[in-house]
């Protein structure tokens, strides 16, 4: 897993769209984000379904899988601009919008979110494909998913939601890009529609405790321990605000073993790679 993570690394390092020209700051900014890091959860995701099913199409999946990244990345910028949170750190460094201006912010999360179709395009996959990873994207990260579950997220802020309506934020807002990109991985392995719908299940579980725990540190970690500020939930729907914290970690253990009962319906490696995903990373 780590070998994967540093080839990706490199190939995104080597692969930021970024093209140069007479402003000042512009093209160091669209690097900033992901010099500062990050876990790359959901591209390895990705890489992982791929290199289990259909290892020879591994290089050529880093494409799509930089595409994820980049939507990720985006989503986090604009997540921080004072519009929303108005963040002032993210991955331990200061966000776009402190270091330069909010339009610098907000053009850099334009130009990933747009470009990411592109490196789709310019991915050595079969045409359809592309399409199929172009329209799944679109899907994860749009108005079926995470820009939905933000839009929810905005609105509704110091208003209590129920249970149900708080997953379904999430499963928007968080879930839905993690889904995705489990079933891209799967679209370029030609799983069957069986296969990919309990990977698609996995991912919005996995998505779901993914938010939980981001929860649950925001709630108990420092801004150091997080590398982001923390504790500035009190006025969203959150786990924690809803649940309390041990509600919220019962209900994070109770997502854990559904995953862990779905996991042994795949593929034995791949069952074992998310299990060390999950166990790393959360």
């Amino acid at each position: 897993m780590q070998k994967l993570l540093e080839e990706f690394e490199d190939f995104l390092q080597k692969n930021i769209p970024v093209k140069k020209s007479f402003h000042p700051h512009f093209e160091v900014a669209m690097k900033k984000m992901f010099n500062a890091g990050g876990k790359r959860f959901r591209p390895l995701l990705l890489l992982s379904v791929v290199d289990t099913y259909e290892p020879l199409l591994l290089k050529n999946s880093f494409y799509p899988a930089l595409a994820v990244e980049m939507i990720h990345t985006y989503s986090l910028i604009h997540d921080d601009l004072p519009t929303f949170d108005d963040a002032p750190l993210r991955r331990g460094e200061e966000t776009l919008h402190i270091t330069y201006d909010e339009v610098t912010a907000t053009l850099v999360g334009d130009a990933l979110n747009t470009e990411s179709f592109g490196i789709i395009a310019k991915a050595p996959l079969d045409p359809q494909v592309k399409v199929e990873l172009i329209k799944e994207l679109a899907y994860g990260s749009g108005i079926n998913g995470m820009v939905l579950g933000q839009a929810i997220d905005c609105f509704f802020e110091n208003q209590k939601l129920k249970l149900e309506e708080l997953k379904f934020l999430h499963n928007h807002k968080t879930a839905a890009l993690i889904a995705s990109s489990l079933k891209m991985g799967a679209i370029i392995s030609s799983l069957k529609d069986d296969e990919i719908k309990i990977l698609e299940d996995i991912g919005y579980k996995i998505g779901l405790l993914f938010q939980i725990h981001d929860d649950i540190i925001d709630a108990t970690k420092s801004t150091k321990e997080a590398g982001k500020p923390t504790g500035n939930d009190e006025s969203k729907n959150s786990f924690t605000n809803l649940l309390g914290v041990d509600g919220a970690k019962k209900a994070e253990e109770e997502l854990k073993e559904e995953i862990e009962e779905l996991l042994r319906d795949i593929d034995q490696g791949l069952s074992t790679r998310l299990k060390i995903m999950i166990k790393k990373y959360l």
